[in-house]
Order: C-alpha cells, then structure tokens, then sequence
C-alpha cells in the first residue's frame, strides 16, 4: 500500500470494515448509567506506541521473521484474547477488565496522519481535524456540546482541550512542603484581583481532591496522576471529562524493556483511575491512543522505527468489552503499507465519533462539529443499560 491510498483506504474502511458489532439503539442507551453522570478520561500515549509488542498476533507466521528479538521475548507468556491476539504480559489488569468486558482492543487503526514526525502527530490526534490547528481540540469540541467542566492533568492546557473556556489544569506542585500560611499570604495578596483569587481557589479546592491534600506527595508518576484524576472527576460536581498523558513510546531502541516498563505504567495506571472513581467507574469511558504505529521490523538497536497503524483501546464500566475490533490488514509483504508498516484499516476519530454519539448521546450535527472529516461507525461500543 502507498502513501497515495492511505486517505482513499481510511475511507473506504468506512463502508468495508467487518467487525462483529451490534446496531446500536439510542433510545436503549441511558445516559445515566447507576444515576451516576458520563464520565470520559481521554489518555494520548505520546512518542507512539507499538502495537505489534502490545497486542500480539500470534496467528501471523511471519512475525518472527521480523521480530527474531522481540517476539520471542514475550511468546510464551502472553495473555490470551479473541481471534488469536495476546496482550504483553505486563497487562494484567487490563487483561482482566478485557475478561470483564470492560476492554476493547481496536486493531490497526489510524488518525489519517501521512507523516511520521511526533510533535505533528500528536497535535493531529488531539485537534482532530483535518489539518492542525493548535487553538482547538475535539475533547473541548466535545465537552462544549454538553457544557460540562473539563480537568487537563497537565502543566498547561493541551491541544485536546483548547477553545473550550471551562477547562481546568491540574499537575502536582514540585513545593509540597508548603504550608497552609503560604496559602493564606497568597489569598491576602489576591483579594483584590477577583480573577487570580478565583483561580487561586480553584487550585486549592483541587490541592484538597488530590494526594497533595491530605500530606502526601503525588510524584508525577503516571499511577499518580490518574489517581488524582479519577478522585477530582468523582468529587468535582460537574467535572465530566478529563484528559491525561504518559509518554515514553518512542522505542527506537532496547525496546523489550522499555515498551514492559512503559505497559506496566499504563496498566496500574487505568487500575487507579479505577479504583479513585469507585462508583462513577459505572458510567466512564477511558480512551487510549497514540500518534501513530511503528516498523513491523525491528532494527539493529532491538527497537522499531516510526510507522503508519497502531492499535487502540476503551476501558470502564461503560463499555461494550470483551472485543478485539477492527480489520486485521495481514502481515504479508504485499499487505504491508509502503512495504514497512502495519497497515491502517480504520480512523481513530471515527471510533471516538461513535462513542461520543453513544456514551455521551452526541447527535450527528455535534459529531460534525467535533468531527468535521470523520463519521462515527455503526456498532455498539458503549454496553446497554
């Protein structure tokens, strides 16, 4: 497959793609899942992740030959799912919510992204548009249809959630042996600016959902990070959605332990999340994806190169799990998109698109104004209450 057919492909996988999913029925979805309001945790995995060292299709002959390292590593203890596909070792807890149908694996899938450079990749899987445009993301897209409060794990407000004005950030202080005087010195200092005393509450009101609250240090640790997620969307009245990152993708080299120590990050990760919403865990949906795929080779430093498809996943209680979805391209030479790389059978955005329209019951004009450029598929992700 080349370059050229790459767009022309992602369309037609619209009408071609076969994989077993239910009509959906609106009506049948409540969009109060245990009285509990929808919940929606968006998770980029940045530096692109390889989805042939994550979930591994054992069926296909040739990947030793590709992978004569990197296979091997992981063959005998990989966590089995349908049609064939194992889960790297390190996903347990991802591969019990998988049995608990509360998983989804998405197979060789694709933002539309032509290019192979991280910055820009990145930017086009959070903008969701299609061309990049830095001031607007389709999380905020999103969350202004239902005008809800957004939270940004996040240092400052990522693309995601750009052009939405009911966004707030949160990302542990480095000066956590403060005391409650410095706090109080800032509230005297900013009384008379209503909009710094604002915010200044806002980020106390935060500091008391999160581990910096209650005498604890949160590190910046991934782990950490969805843990304080998970308790300010269970605490926060209104906060609906938030957004989350954990890097470190980019395997170029030695990759059998770095993508083990990376998988182990993101899987106690989604169990904090979990366990920090208890009950709001019902009604959540957590989207995981990355820019783009990497090299069905491996290179000479046990790594693997920029590439085209990769895979993605929804976890929680919201969802349809238990299914490994989208049309598995093959392996073969002739399968393969410029002769290198996993090709791209379906569109991320399309996936997102036909959550959004079930979980949080987006009708098809707001689809369009999150996503101009994709359709959300026929199917039923989000399970039936």
């Amino acid at each position: 497959m080349r370059r050229r057919q790459f767009i022309k492909a992602l369309t037609a996988s619209l009408a071609t793609i076969h994989t077993p999913l239910l009509a959906a029925n609106r009506l049948a979805l409540n969009p109060n899942r245990s009285g509990k309001p929808a919940k929606l945790v968006w998770v980029v995995m940045r530096g692109a992740m390889d989805s042939l060292h994550t979930v591994v299709p054992t069926f296909e002959s040739q990947l030793s030959s590709y992978r004569p390292n990197l296979y091997p590593a992981i063959k005998d203890d990989l966590l089995a799912i349908d049609k064939g596909f194992g889960l790297h070792p390190a996903m347990t807890y991802m591969h019990e919510l998988y049995k608990q149908n509360q998983l989804l694996v998405i197979n060789a899938v694709s933002s539309g992204f032509t290019e192979r450079s991280h910055f820009d990749g990145q930017d086009f899987l959070e903008s969701g548009l299609a061309h990049i445009d830095a001031d607007t993301g389709w999380l905020g897209r999103a969350a202004a249809s239902r005008v809800n409060k957004a939270i940004a794990v996040a240092n400052s407000v990522p693309i995601s959630l750009r052009g939405y004005d009911k966004v707030t950030t949160w990302y542990p202080s480095r000066f956590h042996s403060a005391d409650a005087s410095v706090f109080d010195a800032l509230e005297d200092l900013y009384q008379s600016d209503k909009l710094l005393s604002k915010r200044l509450a806002q980020g106390l009101e935060l500091r008391q959902l999160t581990s910096e609250g209650r005498g604890g240090y949160n590190r910046g640790r991934f782990v950490d990070l969805a843990q304080s997620c998970g308790r300010i969307l269970a605490n926060d009245q209104g906060t609906d959605c938030a957004m989350l990152e954990v890097g470190g993708w980019d395997t170029h080299n030695y990759e059998i332990r770095r993508q083990h120590k990376h998988l182990v990050e993101l899987n106690d990760g989604l169990k904090a999340l979990q366990q920090s919403l208890g009950d709001y865990w019902e009604n959540t949906v957590v989207v995981m994806a990355t820019e783009f795929g990497r090299t069905i080779k491996e290179n000479g430093t046990l790594g693997t190169d920029h590439g085209t498809a990769s895979c993605m996943f929804m976890a929680g209680g919201a969802v349809a799990g238990g299914q490994v979805l989208g049309k598995w391209p093959g392996l073969s030479k002739e399968q393969l998109f410029e002769g290198r790389d996993l090709a791209p059978t379906s569109n991320t955005f399309s996936w997102i698109a036909s959550m959004l329209s079930q979980h949080w019951q987006l009708g098809d004009q707001q689809i369009a104004e999150v996503f101009p450029q994709a359709s959300p598929y026929k199917g039923n992700l989000i399970a039936k209450r």
